[in-house]
């Protein structure tokens, strides 16, 4: 997998190739002991202020995080393997410099999954699945022990049914299903069986 573009120009920058346009705006960093290549600070659009730093492993990249709008926190976060492809992207939701988020693509480019940190302590708790771009399902553990405990479906934009763990068992036992015309049916699996049923009408007042 080739580097971006714009990484391939950094490290042929860093290395010292003479007269490489933008040099004065690239800043390398090296490990003291070893000589490596740690990081490189790039100030893309030559404001004076660094946007990219380039996280390296020698001329390998790491990860790369990028303040897009000049704002002073880092809007993306790449991150790459040994074969220097990106695995996945980390977005702050709170736009706050805080990585809590992060999607990854299939080989068409699009994205497949989106994994969140709801507690936004690193911990992936939700993770929602995409296909051909639209959100299809969802999966959260709300609670923060560990099992997942919320599912939702969706159909389009619209979301089609929710799926709760009422019994802490680690599967759906009570759903709410909501029909195109805005109707919602309300279903249960008191022994976990998989098997749903029409909820038992509440008793009138």
């Amino acid at each position: 997998m080739r580097l971006p573009l714009v990484l391939t120009v950094l490290l042929s920058i860093a290395c010292g190739r003479p007269g490489a346009p933008g040099r004065e705006r690239i800043t390398p960093e090296y490990d003291k002991k070893s000589g490596k290549l740690q990081l490189l600070k790039y100030d893309s659009n030559n404001d004076g202020q660094v946007d990219m730093w380039s996280y390296m492993d020698g001329a390998r990249v790491v990860r790369v995080e990028i303040d897009k709008d000049g704002d002073g926190k880092i809007d993306r976060w790449e991150h790459y393997d040994a074969n220097q492809k990106i695995v996945k992207i980390g977005f702050s939701r709170q736009h706050d410099g805080k990585e809590d988020a992060w999607s990854y693509s299939n080989a068409a480019g699009e994205i497949e999954r989106i994994e969140v940190s709801t507690k936004r302590d690193g911990v992936v708790s939700r993770v929602e699945r995409y296909v051909h771009g639209a959100l299809a399902t969802a999966e959260e553990d709300t609670d923060g022990d560990g099992r997942l405990d919320t599912w939702e479906t969706y159909d389009g934009e619209r979301l089609a049914m929710i799926a709760y763990d009422t019994a802490h068992r680690g599967s759906p036992d009570r759903r709410l299903v909501y029909a195109p015309d805005g109707t919602t049916r309300v279903e249960i699996d008191p022994g976990g069986t998989g098997r749903f049923v029409p909820a038992p009408a509440a008793p009138p007042r």
